[in-house]
């Protein structure tokens, strides 16, 4: 298939997510890019973590998402107290019939918001692993596949704040990208005071169907995309493993770098970046669009480079910088 007719259906199918957008829009005050970043979680069908300050909108966010879409939902709010059963479901002895039967949990719909996922121990962390990686649940000896589509989008608030655990590792890389919500501008802070004080609340409604959302998908996974731009997303990922291969003096900063998982991502990421941009082709700016929200959860940080202030961000920038860009 050639590049202009993969591009003409990239501006037949964008019209969906332009619909999602709107309907987003009249809730959402700005943030715009968390909204892109939760439409390409969507086409890439990838599992998104938002973090952020509370008072946001990233809990809104999702809802609004989910609510554009005709599809299930489901909210499960993440507390010290929340067991692995209370997410997944449990077996109920009945004891007329002298039999288990099985009591299905939350996890079983198509969107779910893991609203202050960090607010639960690693235990209950750890019981989505399973669900957002092999895409089914197990109770029991039974194992249940969930429906399709199937998206977890969690919310947390930064690793500071008092009364959290931190993701185990293992968790953390399952989630495709790791988002990062910031202020509102004046102005828009004032839109949103003005919203609230009038009532004006907005109804959103289901515009867009599952199967249009797949249909999009997969044209997003017919975009063009050059060899020599497959090497760039695999030169960045493995300067985070082996800088000194590359010139980069980061050893040191890094523990860890980017699993295999981070170049896949980035991959899907830019294609689907490249369709928002309404574009049959992969350029090397989308790879640099979405690298920091795909690497900046994957990069574990030394000591060292803690004592220094630095974060993932800052080193994802050198290596954007430094990095040849074909």
């Amino acid at each position: 298939m050639d590049i202009q007719e993969v591009t003409r259906m990239v501006e037949q199918e964008s019209v969906v997510i332009r619909q999602i957008m709107a309907q987003m829009e009249k809730v959402v005050v700005g943030q715009r890019n968390l909204i892109e970043r939760m439409i390409i979680g969507l086409l890439c069908d990838g599992h998104l973590l938002i973090e952020g300050l509370p008072g946001l909108a990233k809990t809104t966010a999702v809802k609004t998402l989910a609510a554009a879409i005709k599809t299930s939902f489901q909210r499960i709010q993440f507390t010290p107290d929340l067991l692995p059963a209370d997410i997944l479901g449990t077996q109920i002895y009945r004891p007329d019939r002298a039999v288990f039967e099985v009591k299905k949990g939350p996890i079983f719909h198509n969107i779910i918001l893991a609203d202050e996922i960090n607010r639960a121990p690693a235990k209950v962390q750890s019981a989505l692993l399973e669900a957002m990686q092999e895409r089914q649940v197990t109770i029991g000896e039974e194992s249940y596949v969930l429906e399709h589509p199937f998206l977890v989008l969690a919310t947390q608030n930064p690793i500071e704040q008092e009364g959290t655990y931190p993701l185990p590792e293992a968790q953390i890389d399952r989630f495709m990208m790791k988002i990062r919500v910031d202020y509102p501008t004046a102005v828009e802070e004032k839109e949103i005071m003005e919203r609230v004080y009038s009532g004006a609340t907005e109804h959103v409604e289901g515009v867009v169907d599952v199967s249009q959302i797949a249909q999009a998908s997969s044209v997003v996974r017919s975009i063009h995309m050059e060899e020599k731009i497959m090497d760039y997303i695999v030169n960045l990922c493995t300067a985070t493993r082996q800088s000194d291969k590359f010139g980069l003096d980061m050893s040191s900063m890094i523990s860890y770098g980017a699993s295999p998982r981070a170049s896949i991502w980035l991959g899907i990421a830019s294609r689907a970046h490249a369709f928002l941009m309404a574009r049959g082709y992969v350029t090397p700016q989308d790879v640099k669009s979405m690298a920091p929200d795909i690497l900046r959860h994957r990069i574990i940080l030394s000591y060292e480079a803690e004592a220094e202030g630095k974060s993932t961000d800052d080193l994802i920038e050198v290596l954007l910088e430094r990095i040849e860009v074909p």
